[in-house]
């Protein structure tokens, strides 16, 4: 099995993910296994309104490499990444969603694809296993944000990424809604970093309710887009005076989390 030089943080973000959570983690560990010999796993809790808490409490005292970290309330799943990205220690990151519609033992495949000098590894979907409203609104928001931003990648919406820990030295995210994912691989693209992509299942979601697919948040991703856009490549590109002018994301919950307003669970649930 092909490794990767130096440890690795799995991490995963979980909003009301109680009934797939611990699979991901103990597939997690499973692959990480096969590709290094030193890692981490860290699931960012996003608020669940659901058991995923006891879960990970439970399984926290039963992983020793498991780290769980509990935002005190809903912060949005761009905060989730963040503070994921943020609290990882190894050299390299790998993430996926907590919602068990990518299978951990595919970072096998990742690992596969990476070669020196490579920066990120990043999956695209075989086939997307989601009902026909959901694969033609995914499939006209994957070619408006591809044409929009300049995206590169075939799939820039597979969240099946390992990423080298050190790019977010260099890049600072700012995105505290779904559109973290286009804002960071827009800056890594237009930063030079090396990209290479590898095949993974999509699979059917079995537990949870996607948040994504309803008209109000549709709406409310269209404008975040647009102001993305206005920031990442109009203001690139256009009239300063103009791109002075773009709006921004603002609001309580995108300031960056206070050390109080993280819970953490490593050390007292872990065995003796």
């Amino acid at each position: 099995m092909h490794k990767i030089p130096g440890g690795i943080s799995a991490f995963f973000p979980a909003y009301n993910d109680g009934g797939t959570i611990p699979s991901m983690v103990l597939t997690a560990v499973m692959a990480l296994r096969q590709v290094t010999d030193d890692f981490e796993v860290i699931v960012v809790n996003d608020g669940s309104a659901d058991y995923t808490q006891q879960v990970l409490e439970e399984l926290a005292s039963r992983t020793p490499e498991l780290r769980v970290i509990k935002h005190q309330g809903n912060k949005g799943y761009g905060m989730a990444l963040r503070t994921g990205f943020a609290s990882a220690t190894k050299d390299w990151i790998f993430y996926t969603d907590g919602d068990a519609q990518y299978n951990p033992l595919e970072l096998t495949r990742l690992a596969e694809a990476w070669e020196p000098g490579v920066d990120v590894v990043n999956g695209y979907k075989i086939s997307r296993n989601d009902p026909l409203h959901r694969k033609v609104i995914g499939r006209v928001y994957h070619y408006i944000v591809k044409w929009a931003f300049g995206f590169k990648l075939r799939d820039v919406d597979c969240d099946f990424r390992l990423i080298r820990r050190a790019l977010f030295d260099q890049v600072q995210l700012e995105s505290v809604s779904g559109t973290i994912c286009l804002e960071m691989v827009k800056k890594f693209q237009d930063a030079g970093f090396v990209f290479r992509e590898a095949p993974v299942h999509h699979f059917h979601r079995t537990y949870g309710k996607s948040q994504f697919f309803n008209f109000r948040h549709l709406w409310k991703t269209f404008t975040q887009l647009y102001a993305l856009w206005l920031k990442l490549v109009w203001q690139k590109n256009g009239p300063t005076h103009q791109a002075q002018a773009a709006p921004t994301e603002i609001a309580a919950e995108e300031q960056a989390l206070k050390p109080h307003e993280v819970d953490r669970f490593p050390d007292t649930h872990k065995p003796a």
